[in-house]
Parts: C-alpha cells; sequence; structure tokens
C-alpha cells in the first residue's frame, strides 16, 4: 500500500514537472537552451583559427557586440539566443459575469394529452391471486 501511495505521488510530481516544462519551452525563449551543443561547436570552430581565444573572450564577441556581418554569420545566427523562433505567449483574460441567470422566465405550456382506454379490453384477473397460494393436498 505504501509503495502505491509513493508511486502515485511520484507520478502526479512527474506530471506537474512535465506539464511545466512543456508550457515554458513553448510559450517563452527557454527552448533557446536546446541549442547549448551548437555553442561548443562554434567555439571549437573557433579556437582552430585562433588557439589563444577564451570561451569568454569568444561569448564577449558573439553576445555583447550585436550581431556584425562577418564571415561565418550564418553560424552565429544559429547560436541561443540570437534569433526569436515564433515563441508567442498569449494571455487570455477570462471575465466572469455577477450574475448568472441559468433559468430563463419564459414559460412553456405543454397540453395534456387524454387517454382513453376502452373498458372491454381492461380484464381484471383475479385468479392471478391464487397463483401464490401454498399448494393443497387432497
Amino acid at each position: 500500500m505504501v509503495i502505491i501511495l509513493y508511486f502515485c505521488r511520484s507520478l502526479k510530481k512527474f506530471a506537474a514537472i512535465l506539464l511545466l516544462t512543456a508550457y515554458l519551452f513553448s510559450t517563452t525563449e527557454l527552448h533557446q537552451l536546446l541549442k547549448l551543443p551548437v555553442v561548443f561547436e562554434h567555439f571549437a570552430d573557433h579556437r582552430k583559427g585562433n588557439k589563444n581565444i577564451s570561451f569568454l573572450q569568444f561569448l564577449n564577441m558573439h553576445y555583447m557586440h550585436g550581431s556584425p556581418k562577418d564571415k561565418d554569420y550564418s553560424e552565429d545566427m544559429k547560436l541561443p539566443f540570437k534569433t526569436a523562433d515564433n515563441c508567442a505567449a498569449t494571455v487570455s483574460p477570462v471575465v466572469i459575469p455577477r450574475l448568472v441567470h441559468i433559468f430563463g422566465t419564459h414559460v412553456i405550456h405543454i397540453p395534456e394529452k387524454e387517454v382513453h382506454i376502452p373498458q372491454d379490453e381492461l380484464i381484471p384477473s383475479s385468479y392471478l391471486s391464487r397463483v401464490w397460494q401454498p399448494p393443497k393436498s387432497c
């Protein structure tokens, strides 16, 4: 029983984290963090050309001075947080009215239909009560 309760609690926590992550990655620029491997690949390319460049100099060159058009401009634009990738955050305000009328005041009249049962079709069966009597011995 304890194992089941622990599993349910951890499953709820996992589902909450999963939904929060999906929401944040789709509505904010957090999905840019998925481009982090591109930063290290691009840094390795820069290290091939200049062995003395540090990682902080690389970040300074690419993020602190805008986006200068140089020979690797197209590669620079693939770095995280350099472009906006169709991220949209929308807010939908919900206005709840103070008084809600669920039932209208319009009255609908349904005419009563008279059902006529002929007396000759209604046959009282008095013998049915005899079925439930205990058997009689002769």
